[in-house]
């Protein structure tokens, strides 16, 4: 992650994205959305496991949120790139992510210091969750939006329980994340 293997890897995914995005006859309903995850995906936790082994440590979920109530995650370039794009083309922005509800400010504010300045939703794991898997999670949020009456026209993480399972959309686009897998 830290050589220039992982950008170009991020580059090729989220090229592709934009080249599905534009290539799209969009109707301008309001209705078309892009779900983005958060973690490895629009912003990047690199700084907080520079210090934590880089991966090879067991994951320790106090000390992970204690990095996240920081709120200086840097966004990943390469995501920040196709979200201005997406939204420039009339794309509506939803957020789904693992964090949880107590997060919300701190995870609005570092999204928007880094340049995410607008979605339509920022949906974060509530208590109804708990116990279930991110897939399970993340599947339910995605119908919940459907049902709702929007397309989801994309759908880019890191982790594959981020675009698998239900709804996810016309065309779902995984990053790269060596660090660690979520089911």
């Amino acid at each position: 992650m830290l050589g220039h293997q992982y950008r170009k890897d991020s580059k090729v995914v989220t090229n592709e994205a934009w080249l599905h995005a534009k290539s799209l006859n969009l109707t301008k309903d309001g209705k078309n959305v892009w779900v983005f995850d958060i973690d490895e995906t629009t912003l990047s936790n690199l700084p907080y496991y520079a210090v934590n082994g880089f991966g090879t440590e067991l994951y320790n979920a106090t000390s992970f949120d204690e990095w996240v109530l920081k709120g200086i995650a840097p966004a990943l370039p390469e995501s920040l790139k196709l979200y201005k794009k997406l939204l420039r083309l009339g794309v509506k922005v939803v957020f789904i992510t693992g964090r949880g509800e107590s997060q919300r400010n701190v995870t609005s504010t570092n999204l928007k210091n880094v340049g995410y300045h607008t979605w339509e939703k920022l949906i974060l794991k509530g208590s109804a969750y708990t116990g279930n898997t991110s897939y399970v999670y993340k599947s339910a949020e995605r119908t919940k939006l459907v049902k709702s009456g929007f397309r989801i026209i994309g759908n880019a993480g890191d982790q594959w329980s981020d675009i698998l399972g239900t709804n996810v959309g016309n065309r779902t686009f995984k990053l790269p994340d060596p660090l660690y897998y979520i089911s």
